[in-house]
């Protein structure tokens, strides 16, 4: 079986950066799995705008959306959406129509074939308590809401986006109640998980602490 690590959390919890960083250091395979929902997110928001769109609708789009993940970024139908998919505006869409049943049911196998030899790190919102209940490493990686906002302050200062640290921090809380309370695929976790709290801890400690879990896994 090939060895998969699932590295779930809420929002700006600093899962993607790990956990490309942590399939880099392994040789492994990365899968970010929010950037499937947040290309959809863009994809119907690119079709229907701001309007109100039937969830039949939105369902129907995914087989129109080629999305691939290259060395130059993530590219949807052509175009490179990489810093695109980090607006806010994009996440909320993303956590949106990730709640359609649906939707999660089409996008379940498009994940589950990224499980390639000699294995994959992948980060989410359900990767171990859906897409990959049976991996050999299953992480909950989590921080406090105030800490969160203030690396999204940062991570969007980097690329001269405005914010503020209030407006983030209400937007993370209001994306955390979605997530946690959607009928489908809640971000959750059981006693299969290791929890992780990284508040107090760097970028390099928490890969250590997870490579350290995976060796004793």
């Amino acid at each position: 079986m090939v060895p998969v690590i699932t590295i779930d959390g809420p929002a700006s919890s600093g899962k993607g950066t790990v956990a490309k960083l942590l399939a880099k250091g392994l040789g492994f395979h990365y899968l970010e799995s929010g950037a499937i929902y947040r290309a959809l997110g863009l994809w119907v928001y690119r079709n229907y705008g701001d309007t109100s769109v039937d969830e039949s609708e939105v369902v129907k789009l995914i087989a129109t959306m080629k999305l691939q993940f290259t060395e130059v970024g993530i590219i949807l139908n052509g175009e490179n959406v990489t810093d695109t998919l980090r607006e806010e505006f994009v996440g909320m869409l993303a956590s949106k129509y990730g709640s359609i049943p649906d939707v999660r049911t089409r996008l379940l196998q498009f994940q589950r074939d990224f499980a390639k030899e000699p294995g994959l790190v992948t980060d989410g919102r359900d990767m171990g308590s859906v897409v990959f209940p049976t991996a050999k490493l299953k992480v909950f990686l989590t921080a406090s809401a105030e800490k969160r906002a203030e690396r999204r302050y940062k991570q969007l200062q980097l690329f001269n986006k405005s914010a503020t640290i209030e407006a983030i921090l209400q937007d993370i809380k209001t994306r955390d109640e979605q997530d946690s309370n959607r009928s489908v695929a809640p971000l959750s976790y059981d006693s299969s998980f290791n929890v992780l709290d990284n508040s107090d801890l760097s970028i390099e400690e928490t890969i250590a602490a997870i490579s350290n879990l995976y060796q004793k896994s």
